[in-house]
């Protein structure tokens, strides 16, 4: 929308209100002349006419920050969209705020646990850092969010905020009720944007979700997980404005500050000395090409890329995290400690054996390898079945029970099955379980005692045959 303005001409990110009480809201994004601004709707247009009158608001958008936003669900201008009872007059600060200075931030590398046994082993996430999930559409990215927000609210008495941008509504409903039904939601905030709202809102809700989080990480100096769900529909937000604000697009149709854009939103995230902000970001990849300048833009302000595949959600090992293609800076033997590091390059290796030998398998037979290459096989598949896991939020669908695993836990259990502990187990027994000790192994006494009973049974046999021949 271009807006004439006779006197003061409205600063860049000057909120205006147009329309029957003023429900259209505009965000002024650049000054034509002495005269008149170009802005974007954040709400439909619907009954806008040439020479309305415009009212400047005379500031930028801002949303509600306090404990009283807690268990609450908001949309991108701070109203609450639960249909509780209103908010208490409280603080409201602008969603434009710069990122924490150099000086005020935490240099010290921690590790925040997930509880997550694969990502926890191969891709430990950082405190305070950014952590990205990739993959295409029904892989599991909103599942293993969720299932972070359930173990992160219950295990760190953290605060989770759930930023949803351009997503289905029905996905924010369904979340909502399982937090509710978990007890987790007193400690939790949400922020919507759904993907039927125009380009301006879902552009805009990442800010004000950072905001809150912002809050409570300087103020109330409380570590703060922040969820996003989906980082692309960010960039693709900014797209669609870029597009209406008449700018030539670049490679692939994205807009060409598509870099300034996100580095904005995410140079925010940050660790300071007052507490964290620790960020989990879904990525949706366009056709699962990892090439697309949307996902290489995000990859470069990640700690930790979760990569999931699809190959792996088809053959049922959940989560369908790609322990080859995944990969974290705090995965190095300083941070994690020596023992941590040589397992889970042990890991690797031994996976990405199997990988090079499945064509072998595929064309001539698992007989035809060498014994060494069998035990390597043999590992691999126990690996990977005892690195799929049973979530919390999943217990409806699946019937199982949600396990959540220390990270000695997951190690040892790993390191037991490298030294061949569980090499006579079947491979189903480490299917879908938590700590290695589920693990039930036949015992070699017990297949000695069913030698006995089956010889016992033989004996018996032949007594009652020659009593029945000695009857005939």
């Amino acid at each position: 929308m271009d807006v004439r303005f006779e006197n003061r001409l409205p600063p860049i990110y000057t909120v205006l209100h147009a329309g029957p009480q003023g429900k259209i809201i505009i965000e002024v994004l650049s000054q034509l002349d002495a005269q008149r601004v170009r802005g974007i709707a954040l709400t439909v247009t619907e009954g806008l006419t040439r020479g309305m009158r415009v009212e400047d608001t005379g500031g930028p958008l801002k949303v509600p920050v306090g404990k009283e936003i807690l268990s609450r669900m908001f949309d991108v201008f701070g109203n609450t969209i639960d249909r509780l009872e209103p908010l208490p007059a409280m603080q409201r600060r602008s969603v434009h705020q710069d990122p924490p200075p150099l000086a005020r931030r935490s240099t010290k590398s921690e590790i925040f646990e997930t509880g997550i046994k694969v990502i926890d082993i191969l891709t430990p996430l950082e405190r305070g850092g950014k952590a990205g999930l990739f993959g295409g559409a029904g892989v599991g990215k909103t599942v293993l969010l969720t299932e972070m927000i359930h173990n992160m609210v219950g295990n760190q008495k953290g605060v989770s905020i759930f930023c949803g941008i351009g997503e289905r509504c029905r996905e924010g409903q369904e979340l909502y009720h399982d937090m509710k039904e978990a007890g987790v939601l007193p400690n939790m905030v949400m922020v919507f944007g759904q993907m039927n709202e125009p380009p301006g809102a879902r552009f805009r809700v990442g800010h004000a979700a950072l905001t809150m989080a912002e809050y409570f990480r300087d103020d109330e100096h409380r570590d703060v997980l922040l969820l996003v769900d989906n980082i692309f529909r960010f960039i693709q937000a900014g797209a669609e404005i870029s597009g209406l604000m008449g700018q030539m697009p670049s490679r692939l149709g994205y807009q060409p500050t598509m870099g300034t854009e996100l580095s904005q939103l995410e140079e925010r995230i940050a660790n300071t000395d007052s507490g964290a902000i620790t960020s989990i970001q879904a990525v949706y990849v366009p056709a699962d090409d990892f090439t697309d300048p949307a996902a290489i833009h995000t990859f470069s302000h990640l700690s930790a890329s979760i990569v999931l595949s699809r190959k792996r959600a088809s053959e049922g090992l959940f989560p369908a995290i790609d322990p080859l293609e995944s990969n974290s800076r705090m995965a190095a033997p300083g941070i994690v400690g020596q023992r941590h590091y040589a397992l889970a390059q042990q890991i690797r290796q031994t996976l990405a054996e199997y990988g090079q030998l499945k064509d072998i398998i595929a064309m001539l037979g698992l007989e035809q390898l060498s014994p060494h290459d069998r035990d390597v096989v043999g590992r691999a598949r126990r690996l990977e079945r005892f690195l799929t896991q049973p979530f919390f939020t999943t217990e409806q669908f699946t019937g199982l029970t949600g396990k959540s695993v220390s990270l000695k836990d997951a190690l040892d259990g790993c390191e037991r099955i490298l030294k061949d502990e569980f090499k006579d187990a079947p491979e189903s027994a480490l299917y879908m379980i938590g700590t290695i000790d589920e693990v039930k192994i036949p015992q070699k006494g017990t297949e000695g005692k069913d030698l006995e009973n089956k010889k016992g049974k033989e004996s018996k046999k032949g007594v009652d045959d020659a009593v029945q021949s000695h009857a005939a």
